[in-house]
């Protein structure tokens, strides 16, 4: 894959090679996360063991149209 950038200060265009730029993605499902918050009880603790951010985990819950609290306390269930 070819694409041309634009330098940010001169404006020259050049061709780079290669794949995405920028860092890769993470690849954490809603199950992980629900799992995660099951174990540890706590936002903080369930991102450290993921290797996450808090606002990570919040953001795959929201999307899946659930709350942290309903997960810790078992009222949401998961099949995913």
């Amino acid at each position: 894959m070819v694409r041309n950038i634009r330098c940010p200060h001169c404006g020259e265009c050049f061709e780079t090679a290669g794949g995405r730029l920028g860092r890769k993605p993470y690849n954490i499902g809603v199950k992980n996360v629900c799992d995660a918050l099951r174990i540890h009880h706590s936002i903080l603790m369930a991102a450290e063991s993921l290797g996450c951010s808090r606002a990570l985990i919040y953001k795959i819950l929201k999307a899946n149209g659930t709350k942290p609290v309903d997960v810790i306390k078992g009222k949401v269930t998961i099949l995913g």
